[in-house]
């Protein structure tokens, strides 16, 4: 039995880290249909949302025990925390406007080693030398996907900065995640997270799209940022009906309720790892249906990252005796 929830937990992890993993290749398709970041981000976290809604409204009736429900506290430290998964997903689109997919997502990826900065900031204890060695590899493997070497791919200095801050808000994400309100069902929880993260999409909606159309001022302070006034314009609403649905799925449903369901059955170590296939699914994605130079270094790369992330998850020696025991 325990062989099959094991199984089990393999699976969902993988099916939802593949789907989002997809992600971005879409997010850069609407990009090419004249869509702007705002537009893209706004209609995933509005139709997420409404997916949520509904699929706790249903869980809710068809429920055969009472739910647990979040205390005013709770509300307020998943509604804050929510805004870094906001910010994930702001930062990973704006990022992808600059530089390919396939570079992105390595970017993303450094994740691994600032949940490890974080860890021993949090526990005040220094790193053991397994995962200092798996950081270094990490280092290093970014280096040969990301093609620094050769540089046949320009890296844009601005999509490097929002991959980067991507991978921060992605971290602190992962942290509040595993450690605020566990007991409350995933869909609540991940309404009020959602919550929280539409807050900083709205505002950025307002702030880089809309208010600069009414407000002489924030068009005067959006301009220090960018000179780029292309896509100050009214809210183009067909989003909803072309991509919004499949990047809310992908990116909003799909994937946190395979995690949650998987995640306990693999275990956080099995399902680290496995959930790193988002990596070299995300750059095939790419390579397949937009057409982005992938070189063969690049892949070493990926595939240096991917046992990066093994290594670290492997279970030490004091580990395997407490299980053996």
């Amino acid at each position: 039995m325990k062989k099959k929830n094991i199984l089990k937990g393999v699976l969902f992890v993988g099916i939802g880290a593949s789907i989002y993993g997809m992600l971005a290749t879409f997010v850069k398709m609407a990009y090419h249909d004249g869509f702007t970041t705002s537009e893209v981000t706004t209609s995933q976290f509005v139709l997420g949302l409404t997916g949520l809604l509904i699929l706790n409204f249903i869980q809710t009736l068809t429920s055969k025990q009472k739910l647990s429900v979040p205390s005013s506290k709770e509300v307020r430290m998943l509604l804050l925390a929510g805004t870094s998964l906001g910010g994930t997903s702001l930062f990973y689109y704006i990022a992808v406007q600059y530089i390919n997919v396939s570079i992105a997502i390595v970017l993303l990826m450094q994740s691994v080693w600032f949940s490890v900065v974080v860890e021993s900031i949090l526990t005040k204890k220094l790193p053991n030398t397994r995962k200092v060695v798996s950081v270094v590899i990490v280092l290093l493997g970014t280096v040969l996907a990301t093609n620094l070497i050769n540089m046949e791919i320009e890296l844009d200095w601005h999509g490097v900065f929002w991959g980067l801050m991507a991978a921060a808000s992605y971290t602190l994400t992962m942290f509040t995640s595993n450690t605020l309100a566990t007991h409350l069902p995933v869909f609540r929880k991940s309404i009020i997270m959602l919550a929280g993260g539409s807050v900083v999409v709205f505002a950025f909606l307002f702030f880089a799209q809309i208010g600069p159309m009414y407000f002489d001022g924030l068009k005067s302070l959006y301009l220090n940022f960018t000179d780029n006034t292309e896509h100050i314009h009214s809210f183009n609403y067909s989003i909803f009906l072309t991509y919004g649905f499949v990047l809310a799925l992908f990116g909003t449903i799909i994937p946190p309720i395979l995690f949650n369901v998987g995640f306990p059955n693999a275990g956080l170590g099995l399902g680290s790892i496995v959930s790193s296939l988002e990596l070299p699914v995300s750059v095939t994605m790419a390579f397949v249906l937009l057409g982005e130079k992938v070189f063969f270094i690049q892949w070493v790369g990926i595939a240096l990252i991917l046992f990066a992330i093994v290594l670290m998850n492997l279970p030490s020696k004091q580990e395997k005796e407490v299980s053996m025991a």
